[in-house]
Formats: C-alpha cells, structure tokens, sequence
C-alpha cells in the first residue's frame, strides 16, 4: 500500500468548515488562530496563514521522522489547512521522498507527520487538523 494516494486532477478547493473545525476558520475560510505542534508547542503557521480544505489523505501514525517515512499504518484524514506558499510556514520540516510525496513533520522535535506535500503540486501543502493543536 502507498503511503498517500495521487491527488485527483486539479487543486482542492476550499471548503466550508465542518463542525469540528468550529472556533477555527474565519468567514473568508482563512485559520483563526495560530497552528502549533501537538507535542512540543512550537508554532507551525500564524493565523491568516492558511485556508480550510477537505481533501481525503492518508497519512502514516503520528511519530518522529525517520519512522514515519519507513511507513506503515495510518490514518485517513480529511480535514486541513491548505497552505500555498512554503514560505509560510513558521517551523516545519520534511521527511524525504516516499513515491512522490513529503510528509510535514515538526522541525523542532520531528513529530510527525502533520501533513503531506506531494512533489508534482509545489504550491499545496496540507496540514492535518487532527495533528496539530491551535491557540
């Protein structure tokens, strides 16, 4: 089994925000509040930085880097923040290419993955709702 299928033809669009995302997306869809690391609090993304997406992706269970690209079980996540720059980002990392995609991972204590990047779209990176905290 791959780690992450291929994305379908052409972006994901933003979505409105689901019940558990309330508190989180504003009007425009944009993130609320900032977006930090589950594990360590180190901040990922300031608020504004990413719009709300539902995109279907599996990605591998929560650990430190070099395990989460060796692969393994997962989860199938479909809720994000959909970030278009990966300028953006305050603190992340990448673990290396598993197929054609890099999982997001924290750059500080490497917990991860948080999200997925796959290499033939340069300007989509997803950060899964469930991997982070928020403050």
């Amino acid at each position: 089994m791959e780690p992450a299928a291929p994305p379908p033809p052409g972006p994901a669009a933003p979505a409105a925000a689901a019940p558990g995302s309330a508190g989180l997306v504003c009007a425009q869809g944009r993130n609320l509040r900032a977006v930090l690391c589950q594990r360590c609090g180190s901040r990922v993304l300031l608020p504004g930085a990413a719009t709300f997406a539902r995109r279907e992706l599996l990605l591998p269970a929560m650990r430190k880097k070099a395990a989460a690209a060796a692969g393994g079980g997962g989860d199938v996540l479909r809720e994000h923040w959909l970030v278009r720059d990966m300028f953006s980002f305050e603190n992340v990392g990448f673990t290396r290419d598993v197929g054609n995609v890099k999982f997001l991972v924290c750059a500080d204590c490497e917990a991860g993955p948080i999200g997925w990047h796959c290499l033939d779209d340069k300007d989509s990176f997803y950060v899964a709702l469930e991997r982070v905290a928020h403050e």
